[in-house]
């Protein structure tokens, strides 16, 4: 069942293998592999953030990417144009964008299943108007260049690939850390039986408005600190990040990896940024390939892959195993 999570080592022991594969990686991966594997981890945060809110809420949230772009533009702002240092940038990023969350929750939490999803897209493409229109402040369809890589002051010098990518390894780390919590906290459990019943949780008298309004909150910190890491490690941003495109790209990243699953987050990442980076080197048309794993995904894998896992899994032990039938003798030989 999505949002069952194990406890233990049973449940740490896979993370730890991903632990050491994401540690090694840039001592045998070339730079560009470097480079892409940063990127995943990025969008692996604002997935498993997106995962709080459609895994494990039941909200389909198809706008979350225009809280990335908040977080990104907030950064990139302040870092181009006041020169705030990265310990001001970051948590101001991630204030603002609970702001903005916190505003659009309210017209978001008025409306149930497909209306959520349109109120959600017209956020998105608000926010993205913004963006492309106040050119005085966010450059317009030029974006801002130019941000610089943060300064921690100690000798760590993040201007370079290895070095910036164990950078964003460790958020990455201490997000996922975050979410483990968060899910399975007696939060996350509420969290979990609102999206299975939520007349029955009303009834338990559980607060349901409440407890999503803050899901959509939590969930939009989590995107504007990847939209703030984001902005520090490709030193360009331009509207393109809060258009419909990479809103989907993010459901996409959910999907294909498997709703109710932090491991389905990672792994719907790094499908998507490594597929785009590979098919757009032959084709320009590579939207129509993120088109095809749509329908794939819808027609074979509902339940993403960690789902076809899981019913692999489920397949394989109920199989019957086949009685062994000793032969008895006599002790003269056969």
């Amino acid at each position: 069942m999505p949002g069952k999570m194990g406890k233990g080592k049973w449940f740490w022991a896979p993370w730890a293998v991903v632990l050491a594969i994401a540690l090694l990686l840039p001592t045998v991966a070339s730079e560009y592999i470097t480079i892409l594997a940063t990127r995943a981890l990025v969008f692996a945060i604002v997935a498993f953030s997106l995962n709080i809110l459609i895994g494990y809420t039941g909200l389909g949230h198809i706008g979350h990417g225009a809280f990335f772009a908040i977080g990104g533009y907030t950064t990139a702002i302040l870092a181009t144009r006041l020169h705030v240092p990265f310990a001001v940038a970051l948590p101001a990023s991630i204030v603002l964008t609970m702001v903005a969350s916190g505003v659009a929750a309210l017209l978001l939490l008025r409306a149930t299943g497909l209306f959520f999803l349109i109120i959600s897209l017209a956020i998105a493409m608000c926010i993205w108007g913004l963006i492309y229109r106040w050119v005085s402040i966010t450059g317009g369809d030029n974006g801002i260049r130019g941000i610089p890589r943060p300064d921690l002051g100690i000798p760590w010098d993040l201007a370079g690939t290895n070095d910036f990518y164990y950078f964003i390894l460790l958020f990455f780390v201490i997000c996922l850390i975050l979410m483990v919590l968060i899910i399975q906290s007696p939060y996350g459990k509420t969290l979990m039986g609102m999206r299975d019943d939520e007349n029955r949780m009303r009834v338990l008298g559980y607060n349901v408005w409440l407890h999503k309004y803050l899901a959509i909150i939590i969930a939009s910190a989590f995107a504007g600190l990847a939209g703030s890491l984001y902005a520090y490690s490709n030193a360009f941003i331009a509207p393109n990040i809060a258009d419909l495109g990479t809103c989907m790209d993010f459901v996409l990243m959910v999907i294909i990896g498997g709703p109710g699953t932090l491991p389905g987050a990672l792994i719907g990442s790094i499908i998507i940024v490594f597929l785009k980076e590979l098919v757009s080197v032959y084709t320009a048309r590579w939207v129509i390939f993120l088109g095809i794993a749509y329908i794939i995904t819808g027609l074979y894998a509902p339940e993403g892959i960690t789902g076809l896992w899981r019913s692999y899994s489920q397949k394989k032990s109920a199989r019957p195993k086949p009685n062994v039938v000793k032969e008895k003798t006599d002790g003269r030989g056969p």
